[in-house]
């Protein structure tokens, strides 16, 4: 099947009730099979996989939110953060009838894809990683690299958020139609919206743990070359994963390059599912 021209598709808007406040999520595909939850970068939203949908949703159920202080979802006057998105995702699973799933982030989206892993393993039949790092080793390499861009991300605040967002953008990825996609979806990120990231850093931890899936790392060619190197050595750590280096591509390859990561990921899930 020529999946480059599959036609668009049929996508349901649903919301989550948490209180007076509503994580926003969709669903497409195809409802007897294995369900793929994506988790989009930071200052992102659900249409960061606007690509994946139509992709995957003839062979899957696809699932795509926007987390807290994001997208429609925005903030809360609640305790709700961004960490809280594991609990949320099991609460959308358990509304959807899915017992399992098969969840991929990218970014800040993949370090809770890795925490929603690791707090309910029995619910996970895959992880797929682009853009992140192991949430579960120290990364001194990755956390001095982050602090150089989070003090250009304050300048340009200060300033103006229009000029953040688009700084963001072309920090995102490459391909100048994408940029213009992620800085749609990073308009509805304010400055109020920080306030739901915090707590990200105590995801990261030193643990031995024994991951009972299987597991994807993804890199673009162009992305930073500390989160590269991230990737790589995760891979040296646990050499029974999968690594690609994702040609053409920057830190969001999926919307750089989605043809080789849909390509990737469908051969990744349907593999695993031809060994089983």
């Amino acid at each position: 099947m020529n999946r480059d021209s599959q036609p668009k598709a049929s996508i349901e808007h649903k919301t989550l009730k948490k209180g007076n406040y509503s994580i926003h999520y969709f669903v497409s595909g195809n409802e007897n099979t294995e369900t793929i939850v994506f988790l989009h970068p930071a200052f992102g939203d659900h249409r960061c996989f606007d690509k994946q949908v139509d992709y995957f949703s003839p062979t899957f159920k696809v699932i795509t939110l926007d987390m807290p202080g994001h997208g429609l979802t925005g903030i809360s006057h609640s305790n709700e953060k961004l960490t809280d998105t594991p609990m949320h995702i099991l609460e959308i699973l358990q509304t959807e009838n899915c017992e399992k799933v098969h969840i991929v982030g990218v970014s800040v989206g993949s370090l809770l894809a890795q925490s929603f892993a690791l707090q309910y393993p029995e619910k996970t039949l895959s992880l797929t990683v682009l853009g992140g790092y192991d949430i579960n080793r120290e990364q001194k390499g990755i956390m001095k690299a982050q602090q150089k861009e989070i003090l250009k991300w304050i300048f340009k605040m200060i300033f103006s958020m229009d000029a953040f967002r688009k700084h963001v953008a072309t920090t995102a990825v490459i391909n100048k139609t994408e940029q213009e996609r992620f800085y749609e979806s990073a308009r509805l990120f304010t400055r109020k919206s920080f306030a739901m990231m915090s707590g990200l850093n105590k995801l990261i931890a030193e643990r031995n743990i024994v991951k009972n899936y299987p597991l994807l790392l993804l890199s673009g060619e162009k992305d930073l070359p500390a989160a590269i190197l991230a990737n790589k050595e995760w891979h040296q750590h646990e050499p029974d994963c999968e690594l690609h280096i994702i040609k053409n591509a920057g830190h969001c390859a999926n919307m750089d390059n989605a043809k080789e990561f849909n390509e990737i990921l469908m051969n990744f899930l349907t593999s695993r599912t031809e060994r089983e």
